[in-house]
């Protein structure tokens, strides 16, 4: 008799509608090529608490913000942490999974990233500069976002709000990692175009800047993507790091690079799989 194949409820938003990105066609091949390993069923987000249950594990991906979908979500973390569900990417993670609290932690510990606030009182602690950039703590794909005068910070509602100064950087680049094992970088060498993304080739001081982040958030099996903006003087500083459903941008890579993502990933779930509750 044949062994039981693992069974992956992969979580998805296909209908998600984001700027410059097809969440739709990613999943689509992601779960594609993963059906190889495993057995597969997809459900939108809202639907994931009623039918985790009858899965292995649970695969979180292009979900979308969850503020759509705030109460479900709340109910689908707190129900897998009392069961013991496994979740990928796992929902220990520190970063945005939680909100970006985590900026604010990382900046007070000295960590390199963007300068972040959350109040009036805490204002001049920020480099001094014309605009400056406030988002909501629990916001997610610019939803919110506002760039303010320095004249206008007085008139923000600091109730649930980070305020960054508007950074003059040369371009962003992101950094994805499957578990703690580095899998490619990409980058936007034009600054008003994010998501018209390039392969990027890290150097020793770059890799060693992503894994701080990494290594901080410590997740055991999961996908990261670690966002970073190259200042004008040279240095990489933390936008963000994705832990909860970072869109991959996988139709920006070579093939091999494609192909051994996925390899990793699929490694990674079956790993979790093995995983028994106490042990997770």
């Amino acid at each position: 008799m044949p062994l039981r194949r693992t069974r992956v409820l992969y979580v998805t938003d296909l209908a998600y509608e984001a700027r410059g990105r097809r969440y739709c066609d990613e999943d689509i091949f992601l779960s594609t090529r993963l059906r190889e390993h495993f057995d597969i069923a997809l459900c939108h987000p809202i639907d994931a608490v009623k039918l985790m249950d009858s899965f292995d594990v649970v695969v979180v991906r292009n979900s979308g913000p969850v503020l759509y979908y705030q109460d479900q979500h709340d109910e689908f973390r707190a129900r897998a942490r009392r069961a013991a569900v496994r979740v990928f990417t796992e929902l220990t993670g520190k970063a945005d999974m939680a909100g970006k609290q985590y900026l604010l932690d990382l900046y007070g510990a000295g960590y390199p990233v963007i300068p972040t606030v959350d109040r009036l009182a805490d204002i001049d602690r920020l480099p001094q500069v014309t605009e400056y950039v406030a988002k909501p703590k629990f916001g997610a794909d610019s939803v919110g976002l506002q760039f303010v005068q320095r004249e206008q910070l007085p008139d923000l509602n600091y109730d649930n709000l980070l305020v960054q100064p508007r950074v003059d950087f040369e371009y962003e680049v992101s950094f994805y990692f499957v578990d703690h094992t580095f899998e490619y970088a990409l980058y936007a060498p034009h600054s008003d175009q994010r998501w018209l993304l390039e392969s990027y080739e890290p150097t020793d001081a770059d890799l060693a800047f992503a894994q701080l982040f990494i290594d901080w958030n410590d997740i055991s099996h999961g996908i990261q993507r670690v966002d970073a903006c190259r200042t004008r003087t040279g240095e990489l500083l933390l936008v963000e790091l994705e832990d909860l459903n970072p869109y991959l941008s996988l139709d920006r890579i070579a093939a091999p690079t494609r192909d051994a993502f996925v390899k990793d990933m699929a490694a990674s779930i079956a790993a979790l799989a093995e995983k028994s509750p106490t042990t997770r």
